[in-house]
């Protein structure tokens, strides 16, 4: 057989090769609510949209009928999606007490100051896989960086192999404090659509 042809197996993502959900208090959290919001508001509000559609008629040529049918899909799935993630959660407060390796090194909850080879700082906090918000500077612990970072100590030099080349950063600080994730809120259009089905 030619080498052209053969086909390999995509490499597993860290994330799914572990069977555990890593994530702080805060992530889960966000996660929990977004459930509650999917099975309390989002998804009876759309099962009565799917039952006033389904009354006018036909149901082949009515868009709103279409529409909420495969919308009703998509929060199904979101809520198994959540659900699973939620069932997997492995929860690690970085503000729990700390001694040894465990205080000094970078682990799942750190929060990681540290320099490229031209100087310039960053921080980071390293989160769960579904707390990632770079606008925050939340990164996963399954990310390059986050890889790169993991065990390591204050002063240490690590190698960031990213798709965008190699680079060599030096831990500057290493410390477990809070992690401030961002809440989850009800998006705009189902407050919108809460009330028209109101009245």
């Amino acid at each position: 057989m030619r080498q052209g042809f053969t086909r390999r197996p995509k490499a597993l993502e860290p994330a799914a090769a572990h069977a555990k959900n890593y994530i702080t208090p805060g992530g889960l959290e966000r996660l929990i609510a977004e459930r509650h919001f999917l099975l309390t508001k989002d998804r009876p509000a759309v099962v009565e949209v799917v039952a006033w559609a389904a009354s006018n008629g036909d149901r082949s040529e009515n868009a709103d009928y279409q529409y909420s049918k495969r919308r009703l899909r998509q929060i199904d799935g979101r809520i198994r999606f959540l659900t699973k993630r939620i069932e997997a959660a492995e929860v690690v407060d970085p503000e729990a007490p700390r001694t040894g390796q465990r205080a000094t090194r970078i682990f799942f909850g750190a929060t990681v100051r540290f320099a490229n080879a031209t100087g310039v700082e960053r921080e980071v906090s390293i989160v769960g896989t579904d707390e990632v918000n770079l606008d925050r500077n939340h990164i996963s612990w399954a990310s390059p960086l986050g890889r790169a970072l993991m065990r390591a100590a204050e002063e240490d030099e690590v190698v960031l192999h990213a798709p965008g080349g190699t680079e060599t950063l030096t831990v500057l600080e290493v410390r477990y404090e809070r992690i401030a994730v961002e809440q989850f809120r009800e998006p705009l259009s189902s407050q919108a659509s809460t009330k028209e089905l109101d009245r």
